[in-house]
């Protein structure tokens, strides 16, 4: 592997969140408490992980904080953007993740990060709204508006660099067209509003026009587009997408693996989840749906690789469900009913029952989005990092190429990427 040079994570790191929902507020509290000693950075690799390598012709762990120069969360301060008005003390008591005594522990720390308005329309999410909405003459507007608030947060809080990980709601479904093909025509389709830009994308826009790295923790159709990749290209920014892997499919990607490895067969793959939270509830609108359905049902085909094993997974059926339950809050359940066949074509059955917790699942996957970002823009990285494929449902890829979606060998890229950063 090359030698290559990586800036040092001098001064301090802005991490920029639209969307200050459960997964946002769980994710700043949880940084904060680690700060104060009162809680653990468990779920993120840049904080506890470790790599094994050769090292005076001997194997051995060594730490990623060792290996390379993570910031230190010691020098990050946080900010973002939501339809509500609430700060984020409040909006962390309203999503009902953490129990309240660690809460008041972090009141005036969280109190005092206020939410900027949002970029927002029903158009794209139909089953919420809020007050604290931005109004402009056009897309282009909202989004200059956008990079003002870029601009101003970075001096304002005495930022060396930024980051943007997007945490906001899943939007309705969008495929790719004409107007996300080219930087230029991306332009034109802001300043005249086109509908097939989605304020996801006008956040992304902002960010990579700033040269700020950008990471979409959603479904939606934002960086993965030719026009955000030129740009991203032009202003040297990295970019990463798309939806958070939390729980169900990140099930998926452990055990499909396991199954292809032994050359066991697939008849069918039945999912269903129920969420009560605020993603739950906008996905109860079949658009947005719609746009989650897809990033969920790619994955066991690109692992499982059916055109190269027809016997085993070439009728599989796969189906996806999410049903929108209050009463059970930001406690996801995921259950799974998968029917295998053995030797001789004997049928068998798996179940998994997975009771997780959404936002204490997603927000490690926040915290290492952020960081390996913002080291792999101090290494001169841009465009789409394929490494960072691990974290994500749909990763981004190259045109005309796949994605890599097995777990185990997402890991291996993203620690042979940590040790090129390293020279190793």
């Amino acid at each position: 592997m090359t030698n290559q040079k990586v800036a040092p994570a001098s001064g301090k790191l802005g991490i920029l969140l639209p969307g200050m929902g459960a997964v946002a507020t769980t994710f700043i509290a949880g940084c904060i408490a680690i700060n104060k000693g009162l809680a653990k950075p468990i779920g993120a690799l840049s904080q506890i992980g470790d790599i094994r390598m050769d090292k005076d012709g001997k194997q051995e762990s060594v730490s990623i904080q060792d290996l390379v120069p993570i910031q230190g969360l010691d020098n990050v301060c946080f900010g973002g953007w939501d339809i509500y008005e609430d700060n984020v003390y409040e909006a962390t008591v309203n999503a009902q993740v953490l129990d309240r005594y660690m809460i008041e522990q972090l009141k005036d720390d969280l109190a005092a990060i206020k939410p900027m308005k949002a970029v927002f329309s029903n158009e794209y999410i139909k089953n919420i709204s809020g007050p604290n909405v931005k109004t402009g003459s056009s897309k282009m507007d909202l989004a200059n508006q956008v990079i003002e608030d870029i601009e101003n947060f970075k001096k304002e809080n005495n930022c060396e660099r930024l980051v943007m990980v997007w945490c906001g709601s899943t939007e309705k479904y969008i495929e790719e067209s004409d107007v996300h093909s080219s930087l230029a025509k991306l332009e034109e389709g802001l300043r005249n509003s086109h509908p097939d830009i989605a304020p996801s994308m006008i956040y992304t826009y902002a960010a990579v026009k700033c040269g700020v790295p950008y990471a979409n923790g959603a479904p939606n159709l934002s960086c993965d587009v030719p026009a955000i990749v030129e740009l991203s290209e032009q202003t040297q920014t990295p970019i990463a997408g798309k939806d958070y892997k939390t729980g169900q499919t990140l099930m998926k990607t452990i055990l499909a693996p396991g199954l292809k490895a032994r050359y066991l067969g697939i008849e069918g793959w039945f999912s269903t989840n129920i969420l009560g939270n605020r993603d739950g509830e906008v996905l109860d609108d079949p658009a947005n749906f719609k746009t989650k359905e897809v990033s969920k049902l790619g994955v066991l085909e690109q692992i499982l690789e059916p055109e190269k094993h027809p016997d085993l997974y070439g009728d599989m059926y796969h189906k996806v469900r999410i049903n929108y339950y209050p009463p059970r809050g930001d406690n996801k359940e995921g259950w799974d009913n998968i029917d295998i066949i053995g030797w001789m074509n004997y049928p068998m059955q798996i179940k998994i029952d997975f009771l997780c917790r959404d936002s204490i699942l997603a927000a490690p996957l926040v915290l290492d989005l952020a960081l390996f970002l913002d080291l792999a823009k101090r290494a001169g990285d841009s465009g789409i990092q394929k490494w960072l494929s691990f974290y994500l449902k749909s990763p981004q890829a190259e045109p005309g190429k796949m994605p890599e979606h097995d777990i185990f060998k997402q890991q291996t890229n993203l620690h042979n990427k940590l040790l090129e950063y390293a020279g190793k």
